[in-house]
């Protein structure tokens, strides 16, 4: 059985109003076996797409490679928007080695509550990933269950946004498609995707999700 750890204590936690919500990296972040495109940082997996899309929103000019200024880049974007990341997910342990979130047993979660609590300035979560078992909206439901904490719709069309009330204030959640090629399959099949590829054939599920993504960040 492989112990998977998180990597990467939450970033940015102070200065955020917006925090990026997901789970573990994949296992090589762990164990520091990264390849040269990968970024030894939050998200920074080379089969990821967080990156390149908040990259094609902002036209940040990122560089995808294992060094020193590719973290400082990733770094810089996140404190000047005031975005922090807090994946909800402390460890978990694994059969096989993968970065599925299915894969995942015995998971141990992060206190996000306690986040929320110490750090009052942020008023929206940014999941990345919907309600599927094992996804960051799926544990923090059981986080907010245990807390006696109700979320509440406020729009069930895809990315689905809900609201709750802790420490006094309201906070914002957002369920973006999943950033990952995992996803790219749902995405395809979704009935707007396949109008804006008719539409335009040069149409990437990538595209699709700065759409998406866009407003929120």
């Amino acid at each position: 059985m492989f112990l998977h750890t998180h990597p990467y204590e939450p970033y940015n936690l102070e200065g955020a109003t917006k925090l990026i919500v997901g789970t573990l990296p994949p296992p090589r972040f762990t164990t520091g076996a990264l390849n040269d495109k990968d970024v030894d940082f939050c998200y920074g997996s080379s089969n990821g797409q967080l990156w390149p899309i908040l990259d094609k929103i902002f036209d940040l000019g990122l560089v995808y490679e294992n060094t020193h200024r590719a973290i400082e880049q990733r770094k810089h974007f996140l404190l000047s928007r005031k975005i922090g990341v807090c994946d909800i997910v402390a460890s978990s342990e694994r059969t096989k080695i993968d970065a599925s979130d299915l894969g995942m047993q015995n998971v141990q979660l992060r206190d996000i509550f306690g986040y929320l609590e110490a750090y009052p300035n942020v008023d929206t979560l940014l999941f990345t990933g919907g309600n599927s078992k094992n996804g960051p909206e799926y544990f923090f439901r059981r986080k907010a269950k245990e807390k006696n904490v109700p979320l509440h719709i406020l729009s069930n069309e895809v990315p689905r946004i809900h609201s709750f009330i802790w420490a006094g204030r309201t906070i914002k959640t957002v369920s973006l498609t999943a950033p990952s090629g995992a996803a790219n399959r749902a995405v395809g099949s979704l009935a707007l995707y396949k109008k804006m590829k008719s539409e335009n054939p040069k149409f990437t599920t990538i595209d699709f999700r700065v759409l998406q993504y866009t407003p929120f960040f």
